[in-house]
C-alpha cells in the first residue's frame, strides 16, 4: 500500500492509504504503485484517480509536483476538487460562461484567465462523466 497526500495551498484534500495513484505529468500519464522508483516530477492540469481497496476516486487537480519514494506519494497542486465535490449544473455553467468570455475578449491577458476558466470546468466535467460511468 501507499501512503497518499494530496495538498492544495487551501487545505489537505486527501490524505489514505492508496492501492494506486494515476495522474497527469508533463510529459503524459503515470500510475505509481507500491514499491515504485523514487520520483519528483511536475504534474499538469488532468484527472487524478486514486484506488483503494473500497473504491476508485476522481479528483479535477491543477499543476504542482508529485514525489514518492515508493511508500509514500505526495501530490501538492493548485487545486483540486474531488468528485464528491463537483456540481454539474454549476461547472456547465462556467463553460459556458468561460466560452462567452472567450469570445468577447480582445486583451491577451483576459483570453488566457478565460482559457484557464474553460479548462478547469472541462477538467471537472471529465471527472464527473467518470463518476457516472463507474457507478451506473
Amino acid at each position: 500500500m501507499l501512503n497518499l497526500k494530496i495538498i492544495t495551498p487551501q487545505k489537505r484534500v486527501l490524505e489514505k492509504e492508496v492501492q494506486s495513484v494515476t495522474c497527469q505529468t508533463i510529459k503524459g500519464e503515470i500510475t505509481i504503485l507500491p514499491r515504485h522508483g523514487a520520483l519528483l516530477t511536475l504534474l499538469a492540469e488532468g484527472v487524478i484517480r486514486v484506488k483503494s481497496d473500497q473504491a476508485t476516486e476522481y479528483f479535477s487537480a491543477g499543476s504542482g509536483y508529485v514525489e514518492t519514494d515508493g511508500k509514500v506519494v505526495q501530490i501538492l497542486i493548485s487545486r483540486a476538487a474531488g468528485q464528491n465535490e463537483l456540481d454539474e449544473k454549476l461547472v456547465l455553467e462556467a463553460q459556458n460562461q468561460a466560452q462567452k468570455l472567450l469570445a468577447e475578449q480582445k486583451d491577451a491577458s483576459d483570453r488566457r484567465r478565460a482559457w484557464g476558466m474553460l479548462q478547469r470546468a472541462t477538467l471537472d466535467l471529465k471527472v464527473i462523466r467518470k463518476l457516472k460511468r463507474t457507478s451506473s
